[in-house]
């Protein structure tokens, strides 16, 4: 999949001219990348959209003008874009009460180390992190966000393809697993045909 070049960022007053747009076609697309597993974890699958947006909202807010600060944004947003035959998520630890965060965190440390994915019956295949979310295990606490990848080979790539996927959480204190919605598993399909 294509990488995010400085030639395809806008400025700010162009941005803002398509932003409004952009904000309902990527919330649009979200919503057939996002799949949500047990009650306190959604994982939302990346692609070249997802991180165009991202880079596009952190110059905005950040009101960046400087070449090297955009191009900063850009080399640490392409990270996420997956290669060929990977696919790449970002998971969302989500507990909206800030007691139950508090006491929960703690709990959830290491989870971004329990992440799997069942195709068919034939392949579990165990997603990775960032290394920076071993920070977990510094702070005593589970971050939030983690960003991680899940490989295939070409082989798992066609079973994907054709067999049902489920999703993973073996976690000793957060267990959850779901099927991968058909909507979200076409969207992965072209992720992973992508060049």
């Amino acid at each position: 999949m294509r990488k995010v070049s400085k030639e395809d960022i806008l400025n700010l007053y162009e941005y803002e001219k398509v932003r409004d747009q952009k904000i309902r076609e990527i919330t649009q697309l979200k919503k057939k990348r996002r799949v949500h597993v047990g009650d306190k974890i959604t994982i939302v699958f990346e692609n070249y959209d997802t991180v165009w947006f991202q880079i596009q909202e952190m110059i905005r807010a950040e009101r960046m003008v400087k070449d090297e600060d955009i191009q900063f944004e850009i080399d640490t947003y392409n990270e996420l874009i997956p290669e060929k035959n990977q696919l790449s998520f970002t998971l969302f630890i989500e507990i909206p009460d800030e007691a139950e965060r508090r006491r929960e965190l703690p709990k959830l440390v290491g989870i971004h180390n329990s992440v799997y994915f069942h195709i068919g019956n034939k392949y579990t295949l165990r997603a990775y992190a960032e290394e920076r979310s071993d920070e977990d295990y510094e702070t005593g606490k589970a971050a939030v966000v983690h960003f991680m990848k899940v490989d295939l080979t070409p082989e798992q790539v066609e079973a994907f393809k054709k067999e049902p996927v489920r999703i993973e959480i073996n976690h000793e204190n957060y267990k959850a697993m779901v099927e991968l919605p058909e909507e979200v598993k076409r969207e992965l399909v072209k992720d992973l045909e992508a060049d």
